[in-house]
């Protein structure tokens, strides 16, 4: 154990005398015993088997846990990070049982277990993914036997429930089998996973080809593969589709996983993959009828990256109501067409499409923010019923089953 006060008026070397790990989101964060750290002029510095990992000091004092800074009970802050001196530097520094022990100008004492500091460095988020995902085509979906719930299990057990969401994490898209064939079962069903976002089109929605509203989908006609939203300006996170009843042919529901023909695209050109993120577009929804009059407009870029490790969050792509393209310099436009193009041919093999035939009792709820979803046109009557949840809250329920989102 090192316990020795100094000032900071250069880099002072203290050595970790333990091994550290912790289990971070899906993935371990260790240091070794050989991991050291030191107190610069601006930073105090970890140094682990070759990385090296910088902390403000701001930051520090910031994220101090101690009683009078945090409230352990609601996991909020307590301190004003308005009142900490932006020159504020430790008066000293010792390594105490596996964490670091900053004493503060004034007497305040911090103290940080090195694994915490490893987890939460900028250096560990760069390069760790904030939800482990499995990119797939069809046959990669298809072979991986992907199971289903059953609406009884489902609606009863939470094993049931976490099996769903660890589905839907990894693939996007969830099953659930055997619901009753009403509106109110399949309100139901997603409340047991999120809550319903209601919108323009109500809080559940059952349609059939009826032209009842201004939109593509209120027809007999196939549908091309498309995010739904995308006029919002913040795309509704999950879709949910139960096919009630189908008296006729065709109607089966495309699915493309977006991130998997993004990916793609940005193996194959990182400059073309990187425009379509960089540049923002206009998704708009006119809807001008007897019954209902709406004028939407959502504003972003096709891709969307967390810009700390360049990982994929959300594909907005609706070549149906993608509005007038004003937003993109002359010099820039055809390069985005090409870049847009490459998108638009992958996620058009059709080794990517994924052809499922919803029948009733069958729900499916798609990830609106990574799989793009379509049909093929239809003949007879076919009622559908749905709704979209927010995302916010299935991601919550799959954190608070200790799972990866």
């Amino acid at each position: 154990m090192l316990n020795a006060l100094h000032r900071v008026v250069g880099p002072v070397l203290r050595q970790a005398v333990r091994t550290e790990s912790r289990i971070s989101r899906g993935h371990m964060v260790q240091l070794r015993t050989a991991a050291t750290f030191r107190l610069l002029e601006d930073c105090l510095e970890i140094s682990d088997g070759g990385k090296r990992m910088r902390f403000n000091y701001v930051w520090l004092r910031d994220h101090c846990r101690s009683a009078s800074c945090f409230n352990s009970a609601t996991h909020q802050r307590s301190l004003d990070t308005a009142s900490i001196e932006l020159t504020v530097r430790p008066q000293s520094s010792a390594l105490e049982h596996g964490q670091l022990v900053l004493t503060w100008p004034g007497g305040h004492v911090s103290k940080y277990s090195l694994s915490w500091l490893a987890e939460n460095s900028y250096e560990e988020r760069k390069t760790a993914s904030e939800q482990h995902r499995i990119l797939w085509n069809a046959d990669i979906y298809q072979n991986a036997n992907v199971s289903t719930v059953k609406w009884d299990k489902f609606m009863s057990c939470d094993n049931e429930l976490k099996k769903f969401l660890q589905n839907y994490l990894l693939y996007g898209i969830a099953f659930v089998d055997d619901v009753p064939t009403t509106v109110e079962a399949t309100e139901k069903v997603t409340q047991r996973v999120s809550l319903i976002r209601e919108t323009t089109y109500g809080r559940m929605w059952s349609f059939t080809s009826d032209f009842s509203r201004g939109d593509t989908a209120y027809s007999q006609l196939a549908l091309d593969r498309h995010t739904d939203t995308s006029y919002f300006q913040e795309p509704c996170g999950i879709q949910v589709f139960h096919c009630l009843r189908h008296e006729g042919t065709g109607g089966r529901t495309l699915l493309v996983d977006g991130f998997h023909a993004a990916e793609k695209l940005r193996q194959r050109s990182r400059q073309n993959f990187e425009l379509l993120f960089q540049i923002p577009i206009r998704h708009e929804y006119i809807e001008n009828t007897d019954n209902h009059k709406n004028h939407m407009m959502g504003i972003g870029p096709v891709l969307n990256v967390y810009p700390w490790n360049n990982e994929l969050y959300m594909i907005r792509y609706n070549n149906y109501d993608r509005s007038v393209i004003n937003t993109i310099p002359h010099e820039t436009v055809q390069r985005w067409y090409v870049a847009h193009r490459e998108l638009t041919e992958e996620l058009r093999h059709p080794e990517n499409e994924l052809w499922v035939k919803l029948t009733p009792g069958k729900v499916i709820f798609i990830d609106n923010w990574r799989v793009l979803h379509g049909r093929e046109s239809f003949t007879g009557l076919r009622q559908l019923c749905g709704c979209y949840l927010t995302r916010d809250d299935i991601l919550s329920t799959a954190r608070c089953f200790g799972l990866q989102a």
